[in-house]
């Protein structure tokens, strides 16, 4: 059976990735512009995107023959997974694939940059050396080491940033009432607000969905130490934006660090109160959602996918006879 694969978000896609898809007939990598999806997919069986696009039910009904929806993501809420299911289409993701995951460092490592970017004043010194300056005494920054590291969320990547966390000195504690085994060198914390309170840095590593939207919320950040810092590398709507800007301002927060903000899938730029404070601060940083986004973690995570869709279709085709 030949089948016809669209990859709506083909930059620096992996070529072994695109040669295995190109052998189950017709592939073909386009860059669709956001909006532009619906009228793309009539005639295509297999969608596939990254975080570009939003899935919604009016593509998906535009796609009168896709059997499934692929994305290199374990994050899902950039698909309709109801409307998916309704229309009989397979999301097809990293979610759940953790063997494989473990692998995957792209995203921790990135949390831990953004960290030290915001501990040791990175952006804002080079923004001076820059402008001509060369004022040691403007950027004194923080160590790392003796703080207190406390993971919200200790999945896979919470894991991973709490072993950075052990190699630079910190004392490290979690927070995840799903988790059964702990891991060695971990404090493990009763509630949410304890770990928060007991943080000089608080590190955020939760899937978004129901029920953990707005998890991070104003009882939190505000039982957080004076002088703590928050990172976030997960999702934009887990935590609560006005009152992260509100400690910002009043100086009880020292800083914070966002791969992620609110909105940022409605356009360019998010519609995130924190995308126009970020121009205006020296305790802001924003990254544009790149944790995942290294060469060697895409290409990876692309071919992984790449084999998982053969192995569906392979399964349909054999359903469909």
């Amino acid at each position: 059976m030949s089948w016809r694969i669209l990859n709506a978000e083909p930059l620096g896609y992996s070529p072994r990735a695109a040669r295995r898809l190109a052998a189950l007939g017709h592939f073909e990598q386009r860059q669709v512009a956001a909006g532009g999806l619906a009228e793309q997919v009539a005639e295509v069986d297999v969608l596939i995107v990254r975080l570009a696009h939003r899935i919604d039910a009016e593509i998906l009904t535009a796609g009168r023959q896709l059997r499934a929806v692929v994305t290199a993501t374990t994050g899902l809420d950039h698909i309709d997974l109801e409307a998916a299911a309704a229309r009989r289409v397979e999301v097809l993701s990293l979610r759940g694939e953790t063997a494989f995951l473990r692998t995957i460092q792209a995203t921790a490592e990135h949390t831990w940059a953004l960290l030290l970017a915001l501990a040791r004043r990175l952006p804002w010194a080079f923004d001076s050396v820059r402008q001509g300056d060369w004022q040691r005494d403007d950027h004194r920054g923080s160590e790392l080491s003796g703080k207190r590291l406390g993971i919200l969320g200790l999945g896979r990547l919470g894991e991973q940033v709490a072993r950075y966390g052990q190699a630079f000195g910190m004392r490290v504690a979690a927070f995840d009432p799903l988790r059964q085994g702990w891991p060695d060198g971990v404090r493990r914390c009763a509630s949410q607000l304890e770990l928060a309170a007991t943080s000089d840095v608080l590190s955020i590593h939760l899937p978004l969905d129901d029920s953990t939207r707005g998890i991070v919320d104003g009882a939190t950040l505000r039982a957080l130490p004076k002088g703590a810092m928050v990172i976030n590398t997960a999702r934009g709507p887990l935590l609560d934006e006005a009152t992260l800007l509100e400690l910002l301002d009043t100086g009880h927060l020292a800083g914070a660090a966002l791969d992620v903000v609110h909105g940022e899938r409605d356009g360019a730029p998010p519609t995130s109160p924190l995308f126009a404070a970020a121009a205006e601060r020296r305790n802001l940083l924003l990254t544009p959602h790149i944790g995942g986004a290294t060469w060697e973690s895409m290409h990876r995570t692309e071919e992984f996918m790449a084999d998982k869709l053969c192995r569906f279709l392979a399964t349909v085709a054999e359903t469909d006879r």
